[in-house]
């Protein structure tokens, strides 16, 4: 039986492919982290390849996987052919986008997504919505913040559980790290990730109830 994969404050993580892959990157960690069988793909090359052919090392079964997830949240259609608003791919990963491939089997079957923007809200309201991200994400649902600076999203991270005192933990594609996130950084418009300050839209689980199975059947992963 496959073991969950698990990323921590400190711990070496896998970097994007490009650089304008940020998304796909903590899309593809997302589904690492809620789907075993994914991971050990990943990690190992063992098990079923989601229309991969021939990726022989950790990092080219990661990019590989990237693409095409890259393909999906850009394309006109996404996952399970759900009907999507294209976006050009050098532009990086549209939120929409992002939101329909979570639903897609990078988060737990049954949770819906919503994208929210952040750019504008007041310290007050960053706040209130730090201990919000920290409540959705407690159980291991991943969700996504683009960070950026005063005129555009420029880079997307992938939001972790609190570590036991209160901060998210946070996976940056562009470094391969985990880093801690504070209220205050957030609130105050200083989240310091690649270089950005600024936090534009997280693409969270809504309060539905959530089921905690897979969406797929054991060893039948998403192409």
């Amino acid at each position: 039986m496959a073991t969950a994969y698990r990323l921590h404050a400190g711990d070496p993580a896998p970097q994007q492919q490009s650089q304008v892959t940020c998304g796909s990157a903590c899309l593809t960690v997302a589904r690492m982290l809620v789907d075993p069988l994914f991971a050990r793909w990943i990690v190992t090359g063992e098990g079923p390849r989601p229309g991969v052919r021939d990726a022989p090392t950790q990092a080219q079964r990661f990019a590989a996987y990237e693409r095409i997830v890259h393909q999906r949240t850009n394309g006109l259609y996404a996952g399970n052919g759900r009907l999507n608003l294209p976006w050009p791919r050098r532009l990086g990963t549209p939120p929409w986008g992002a939101q329909k491939e979570l639903e897609f089997g990078a988060a737990r079957r049954g949770t819906s997504y919503a994208v929210t923007l952040l750019r504008h809200s007041s310290p007050a309201a960053l706040a209130v919505h730090f201990e919000r991200l920290l409540h959705v994400v407690a159980d291991g649902e991943p969700a996504l913040l683009y960070v950026g600076d005063a005129a555009l999203p420029r880079h997307v991270v992938l939001i972790l559980p609190d570590n036991g005192v209160g901060n998210l933990e946070v996976y940056d594609p562009y470094a391969g790290s985990v880093t801690e996130l504070t209220r205050a950084a957030f609130a105050n418009r200083r989240v310091h990730l690649a270089n950005w300050e600024l936090a534009w839209f997280s693409v969270e689980p809504t309060d539905q109830a959530r089921e905690r199975a897979f969406a797929l059947r054991p060893g039948v992963l998403p192409a």
